[in-house]
């Protein structure tokens, strides 16, 4: 060994988080063992249905005793999920693996999993939030934390063949399926907005599957015209190239609903670290703020509501209490970033009805 050099073993030299590595895209990385050790384990946690569960570190190095229980679960049916960006995020991982190795395993497990997908989608075109096994709030058409969103946006890359989609990671066949399902996604979205007095609006972050009516999750979830979420389907629906009537109305009645409903004159602050006393969130008068949006609106009023674990709706963010005051998303700027966009798209594709809107004051 040359002076001054110190040899690192192999566990040591992984510096990347799990979240680093999921959302690796260089070339480079993926043509490294530590992509392939990582690759590997994602295989060993995929479910037997093709899916993945939520919220674990599954690229850490493993024990033997902690391998054997990833391998012993391999066959629960209860926690294939989207939730959290999970399957989707290893769906891409193992894209991009499979395209710099060519390793037809990593292929398999990819297709092993958008048939997963295929098959948890209803015929209405919503998808769950878990399945096959689900219950409670999960049978939902899920549009909370863009699952839905996300699949519909992953199919769309593979469809188009972008990078790390392109090749023969899928065929003809298969893409085929996903350009169905993809259909029945987008009728989905525009059957789930809420209409008000014949006006298109917004979305619920969970709709019933069966009445496809707003419905409750968790007891701070409430049905609601919920602007984030909802942000995000409008995206969906601005990409589609030749958008037909039902399309050009959802896109102008929520571009409305969410000029309307823009906070001005306040902004979000939060103060200390989290754990630590003096930790806490407020929202303050501020004339120069930009707009922001209450994650939540009733559905009698359309007014802004934050929610505890109660279930009992509060006008302000100081009524409920500090975990959950700290412990969620209340308000957010997602729609702010459709106002250029749909300048153009409106000038594209429907100048006649295009709604004035702005971030620069109420209209």
């Amino acid at each position: 060994m040359a002076c001054g050099l110190i040899a690192i073993a192999p566990a040591m030299a992984q510096q990347k988080s799990y979240k680093e590595i999921m959302n690796e895209t260089s070339r480079d990385f993926f043509t490294t063992e530590e992509a392939r050790r990582a690759g590997d384990m994602l295989l060993e946690y995929q479910r037997v249905t093709g899916g993945w569960p939520k919220n674990m570190d599954m690229t850490r190095h493993h024990t033997d005793s902690e391998l054997a229980q990833v391998r012993k679960d391999k066959a629960r049916r209860d926690d294939s999920t989207t939730d959290n960006g999970a399957t989707n995020t290893q769906m891409r991982y193992l894209a991009h693996l499979y395209s710099a190795t060519d390793d037809t395993k990593y292929r398999d497990s990819f297709r092993k999993a958008v048939e997963y997908l295929l098959s948890g989608q209803y015929d209405n075109g919503g998808w769950p939030q878990f399945w096959p096994e689900k219950s409670g709030y999960r049978v939902h058409i899920t549009y909370n934390d863009n699952a839905m969103a996300n699949t519909l946006n992953l199919f769309d890359e593979i469809m188009a063949g972008r990078y790390p989609f392109s090749g023969d990671i899928t065929d003809s066949a298969l893409r085929e399926k996903l350009a169905v399902s993809y259909r029945k996604g987008i009728d989905c979205i525009l059957a789930t907005q809420i209409v008000i007095d014949g006006e298109p609006t917004v979305w619920c972050q969970q709709h019933d599957r069966k009445t496809l009516r707003p419905a409750k999750a968790r007891a701070y979830e409430l049905p609601s015209f919920c602007s984030s979420e909802s942000a995000v389907l409008v995206d969906i629906l601005m990409r589609q190239p030749n958008p037909d009537e039902r399309i050009k109305r959802a896109v102008h009645g929520a571009m409305k609903w969410f000029d309307e409903h823009k906070l001005t004159g306040v902004r979000l602050v939060r103060t200390g670290k989290k754990g630590k006393p003096g930790h806490d969130t407020r929202l303050v008068s501020d004339p120069n703020a930009h707009p922001i949006w209450a994650r939540f609106y009733d559905l009698e009023e359309g007014r802004p509501y934050v929610c505890d674990r109660d279930g009992v709706p509060k006008r302000r963010l100081e009524e409920i209490g500090h975990e959950r005051r700290n412990g969620y998303s209340w308000y957010n700027n997602r729609p702010a970033a459709l106002y250029a966009r749909y300048a153009k798209w409106a000038a594209r594709h429907d100048p006649e009805r295009k709604v004035a809107v702005s971030l620069d004051k109420k209209l």
